[in-house]
């Protein structure tokens, strides 16, 4: 357990670990991307331009300042050994859960997301899972390999079995994959609307939520590897996240798939950033 104060730290993610009741971690890899790389510099960029952002979140009416969080800096990863990769990172995730805490995991792509969801689950063995993303993430597997980022969900479900994921966003996938979601996952396509009705029938048991950042229209939100045509918009992004206040057994999260290479202007990264403070401000509620 890296316990070290960060030269450079998330805006308000100050605390040590000891006095944090939830701790920020990113994941540099992207070892599994199919299409565009780049993801493993998103914490990177993200922790650099935090400081471009207050603190204080007018839409929660809470502020970083006022709660104790820490910045646990980035798993230090083998590139090109992707079980030992999983491996490393679930038990950095045990180790933070050990301790009775809550996490902020930032990717990264997407497959970053299955240990630390299967260490939630081994916590918290009524965990449900809300997913908002682009992709179904439902591939039993792609080009022969299991273990991707357009997997991730599917190797969730191998552990989490029916009824237990609620998908959000959907608008790309095999036909294969939305016909076996209609048999084994709850899903919502095109859109986000639902979020609030799901939250109040999830209120009060073990909740992980998983947001892929490519929910976002890549019209407002290019930097990322798969951009995918026909998304939300950032406003309706944060009416989700504000719907996820209600959630009573909040326990983990992530945010994945910011690529900074991808938009030079900087825009991507800063939706990236006000999307960490709020799921911060969400899960140390």
């Amino acid at each position: 357990m890296n316990k070290h104060v960060n030269v450079q730290t998330f805006i308000g993610c100050e605390s040590s670990f000891e006095e944090s009741s939830t701790v920020l971690f990113g994941i540099p890899y992207d070892g599994t991307t199919s299409f565009r790389p780049g993801t493993r510099f998103a914490m990177q960029a993200i922790r650099t331009d935090s400081f471009g952002l207050e603190s204080y979140s007018p839409y929660l009416d809470r502020d970083l300042e006022d709660v104790a969080i820490f910045d646990g800096g980035d798993l230090d990863l083998p590139f090109g050994n992707t079980e030992r990769v999983l491996n490393d990172i679930s038990e950095y995730t045990k180790a933070v859960l050990a301790n009775d805490k809550k996490f902020l995991m930032v990717g990264g792509e997407h497959l970053v997301s299955l240990p630390t969801i299967q260490a939630a689950y081994e916590k918290y063995p009524e965990l449900h899972v809300i997913h908002i993303d682009a992709h179904t993430d439902l591939r039993e597997d792609y080009l022969g390999e299991k273990l991707s980022h357009a997997s991730v969900i599917r190797r969730c479900h191998d552990f989490l079995g029916d009824n237990r994921i609620f998908q959000f966003g959907i608008r790309s996938g095999l036909k294969e994959e939305f016909e076996w979601a209609k048999e084994h996952t709850y899903m919502e396509r095109f859109s986000i609307d639902t979020v609030k009705e799901i939250v109040q029938q999830l209120k009060d048991v073990p909740v992980y939520v998983t947001i892929d950042l490519d929910v976002l229209d890549p019209g407002v939100f290019p930097g990322t590897g798969t951009p995918e045509p026909g998304g939300i918009t950032y406003k309706e992004l944060l009416a989700g996240i504000a719907a996820l206040q209600d959630l009573n057994q909040l326990v983990a999260a992530d945010v994945v798939e910011l690529s900074p290479p991808y938009d030079h202007t900087g825009a991507s990264t800063a939706m990236a950033c006000k999307t960490v403070r709020e799921m911060l401000l969400t899960l140390t509620k």
